[in-house]
């Protein structure tokens, strides 16, 4: 993989409006850069904090915007799922079918995700150390799968707090497969706004910079045109109005990432 691959888009599908308008945008932004881009939303948001948090338009609802984007704009798309019941209808839809971290080493997801034929890609849980990953990508082949990813978002670090060790993206490149960066979620505050996630994006270019430098193949960035009043995950979201210069900036440090890794 030598183009950044970007896995982008807005924390949860609040409208179909607001999802045509973030997957345009983004089109357009990753197009001028040559980035290889797959768009995301969720559908819904199952472990949130509260349970009178926003959790989004569900899954049939969900699915069919997702559709009308992929056709109208010509985009690849992710979205999360929560059940193995869920796995064979967003298949329809989507290319890349992303399991949360919260339930990497639910097996019955892992085996329905991965049935499905698509890219998989495995988010690692705050509690897991690298290196265990490996049962994960197990379970994935063990059904005839290897279209996978793997994505590095943050450890539990005391309460209500996450860190990011840059040694786990070079870890899980050793088994083989694309390792992703989350640096909107590694900046998570988890719990740790009184009923809701917390967060600074201020960290999200310094964090993406050093996992590019560290060897990762790819960026999972969460995206929205006000985080400040989105329904799901505000502070970690990253303005999009900000994220051409971010995305130019981190290029340069992809692409001497890159020469070093060949030479």
């Amino acid at each position: 993989m030598t183009n950044l691959l970007l896995i982008a888009g807005p924390c949860v599908i609040e409208s179909r409006q607001q999802v045509f308008d973030v997957a345009s945008k983004l089109k357009a932004i990753t197009s001028t850069l040559d980035i290889d881009f797959v768009f995301k939303a969720s559908f819904d948001k199952a472990n949130r904090t509260s349970i009178n948090s926003y959790r989004g338009v569900g899954l049939e609802e969900g699915v069919k915007i997702l559709y009308e984007v992929k056709h109208t704009l010509g985009l690849r798309i992710t979205t999360d799922i929560h059940e193995s019941s869920q796995a064979e209808n967003v298949a329809h839809v989507c290319d890349v079918i992303q399991i949360p971290a919260f339930l990497c080493r639910q097996t019955d997801l892992l085996v329905a995700a991965a049935k499905t034929g698509k890219t998989i890609n495995v988010k690692k849980a705050q509690f897991l150390a690298p290196w265990d990953m490996k049962h994960v990508i197990t379970k994935i082949e063990e059904i005839g799968n290897r279209n996978i990813l793997l994505t590095e978002r943050g450890t539990v670090f005391g309460y209500n707090n996450l860190v990011v060790d840059m040694t786990s993206i070079v870890e899980m490149k050793k088994y083989g497969y694309p390792v992703v960066f989350d640096a909107t979620h590694s900046v998570q505050k988890p719990g740790g706004n009184n009923g809701s996630t917390g967060g600074n994006r201020d960290y999200v270019p310094s964090l993406a910079g050093a996992a590019l430098a560290a060897g990762a193949d790819a960026l999972f960035l969460e995206v929205h045109p006000d985080p400040d009043n989105a329904k799901s995950d505000g502070p970690n979201m990253v303005k999009l109005d900000e994220l051409q210069d971010i995305l130019s900036k981190l290029l340069k440090i992809h692409c001497a990432a890159k020469v070093q890794e060949r030479d």
